[in-house]
This record gives structure tokens, C-alpha cells and sequence, in this order.
């Protein structure tokens, strides 16, 4: 039985394709390469972006979408878009990125955003990435710092910081270092617990507040992104804050949230799959930094949670969520 690739478009519309037929007929061939949901709204945003650039699915290109539902199964679905000639691969994460270069050496992979390409070595320096991978990066290291210094001030009696985080993301471990640094500064513990998938996120944080932390920060990932709605619920039960690098999850039941506009950057990521379908090569196309950043506030969640927020933080925070 041939393979059958869904894609749904902007317009709610969905196309179903055999795999290897009529890709032959169109002139560029783009590989998407997610985790979990295949029709999730970043996704969206990307193919908004190709659309906005005159990429047409079904007319100037082809879009070959493989989700997986865990990340350990991406080998196999980057091995499907290697084997199918794609002209480049779209992996947003890090986690993709490091599925798709293990698997090809010369297609351009372009991502959205990577927290930390030159430290995981995926890129040789972001001014020249060399080699096949390029994209948009939001700089996890730098960011969890950040993430600890706003939880500082928003919990300024806690002792305990509770990090959850994904064990084979290849960003997360050098953000781990890093928040363990920073936290040596603030003068507090650092209670780092891994969650693989969802089904993990019930135990990972019953840990957390078993070791008596009141808040945490995420390393986000494609599973924590996917399965926000049970993330958020996990952290309510347990009556832990968490803080957030995005938008999407605060929305879904974080308490407070701060990085960049995920959507923006998958927007943005399409304009380096554009460059690259016209000819440029990914060696040299600049690794973009995150540009637009903000502070977000449930105060739905810290009102089912107890919380006062301090007026500093709510000063300064962008948009609050009621």
C-alpha cells in the first residue's frame, strides 16, 4: 500500500498525495519535517510565508510533509525525503536538524528556530554557517537565562527552580549548563527533570513539587509545543508556575511567558527556502537571530494558582492574558 501524505493548507482544504507520484512534474520539491501534529499552527505560518513569496503547493512546488509522532522516529522520515530528492528540507528545531545533517551532507536544510546551532555545532558560526544548514535561531542558552531572571523576580523568596526538559534535544544540555550558572548568581537550586513525551509530563513535574519547588522554567521542544494543553493542565494539578520561551504555551496554561514570536520566525524562515529554491546555497546565508521578543501573563492561571504578581512584572509585560 503506497504511503499517503496529508497536508492541510491555509484555507482548511486538505491534499492527499501518493508518495513519489506527480513531484516530478512541478519544478522545486519542498521536505517539512515536524514532530507530533502535522497540522499545527506554526507550520501554517511557514507555508503562509511561501505562499506570500509566490510558492504555490500544486503549482510552482511541491510540499512533501512527514510528521512523526516521537522524535526518535525522524530518521526515517528524513531517510523518505533524501530518498525523494527534495530540493530542501524545512527542520524548524533542533531536534529535526540534527535528523535531517545525519542524513544528508549536500540538500539545504533551512531551520526556524534553533537555540543553538554554532554551540551543537550544526552551523560553524552564524555570520557563515558553511555547509548544507541555515536558518532563524532564538538562542536557548541566552534565553533560559533571561526565563531564570524573570522567574527570579516574580518568585524572589524561592530557593528551588525546577527546569523540565527534553534529554535528546541537542540544544537543551548546553541551556542546562548555562541555567545552572545563572542560578549559582541568583543564589538558588536548580531541579532539572527530563519528560520525553506527554506521558511523562505528569511525573516529571510530581518530582518537582515532591522537591519542593513552587515554579519552573521549560526548555521548549516539539513535544512541550504539541502537548501544551496537557502540559499547562499537568502544571495547574501540581499548583506549579511555569514559565515559558513562547507565546502558544501561556495561551494553553503557563503562567508567564517570555521569548520570541515563534510564528514570526517560521514566517521568516520561508524567505531562506525562497533564496535557496532560486539558486542561493545555504553556506552562504547568515544565521538570523530572533527580533521580536515579549513578556506575557496569565492571570487566569495565577488566579486558580494563588499568585500575586508582583507590580514590576506586570508593568513591563507586554500583553496579559484574563
Amino acid at each position: 500500500m503506497r504511503r499517503r501524505v496529508v497536508i492541510t493548507l491555509l484555507g482548511g482544504a486538505a491534499i492527499a498525495r501518493p508518495l513519489g507520484i506527480g513531484a516530478q512534474h512541478l519544478r522545486k520539491v519542498v521536505g517539512v519535517l515536524t514532530v507530533a501534529r502535522p497540522d499545527n499552527p506554526l507550520i501554517r505560518s511557514f507555508l503562509r510565508g511561501l505562499n506570500d513569496l509566490g510558492w504555490i503547493d500544486g503549482q510552482n512546488v511541491t510540499i512533501e510533509l512527514r510528521s512523526a509522532p516521537t522524535v526518535d522516529r525522524l530518521p526515517d522520515l528524513v531517510a523518505e525525503l533524501v530518498r525523494f530528492s527534495v530540493d530542501v528540507i524545512f527542520a524548524p528545531t533542533s531536534h529535526q536538524v540534527e535528523a535531517a545533517r545525519r542524513a544528508t551532507a549536500t540538500i539545504p536544510i533551512v531551520f526556524a528556530t534553533h537555540g543553538d546551532p554554532v554551540g551543537v555545532g550544526h552551523v560553524a558560526s552564524l555570520a557563515h554557517p558553511g555547509g548544507n544548514v541555515t536558518g532563524l535561531c532564538n538562542l536557548t542558552t541566552e534565553l533560559t537565562v533571561k526565563g531564570l531572571e524573570v522567574l527570579r523576580e516574580t518568585f524572589p523568596r524561592t530557593t528551588r527552580i525546577g527546569i523540565l526538559w527534553h534529554p535528546t534535544n541537542p540544544s537543551h544540555l548546553r541551556s542546562l549548563k548555562s541555567a545552572e550558572a545563572a542560578a549559582t548568581k541568583f543564589g538558588v537550586q536548580v531541579h532539572a527533570v527530563p519528560a520525553r513525551s506527554a506521558d511523562e509530563f505528569d511525573g516529571a513535574l510530581s518530582k518537582m513539587a515532591q522537591a519542593g519547588v513552587a515554579a519552573f522554567l521549560l526548555l521548549l521542544s516539539p513535544v512541550t509545543f504539541h502537548e501544551r494543553v496537557l502540559l499547562g493542565e499537568a502544571a495547574l494539578k501540581h499548583r506549579l508556575a511555569g514559565v515559558f520561551p513562547n507565546r502558544e504555551n501561556v495561551e494553553a496554561g503557563g503562567l508567564i511567558g517570555y521569548g520570541p514570536d515563534l510564528a514570526d520566525l517560521f514566517r521568516r524562515a520561508a524567505t531562506y527556502v525562497d533564496k535557496i529554491l532560486k539558486g542561493a546555497k545555504p553556506a552562504d546565508l547568515p544565521v538570523e537571530q530572533a527580533s521580536k521578543y515579549e513578556l506575557l501573563l496569565n492571570l487566569r492561571i495565577a488566579r486558580a494558582l494563588g499568585l500575586t504578581i508582583p507590580p514590576s512584572i506586570l508593568l513591563r509585560a507586554d500583553e496579559v492574558i484574563e
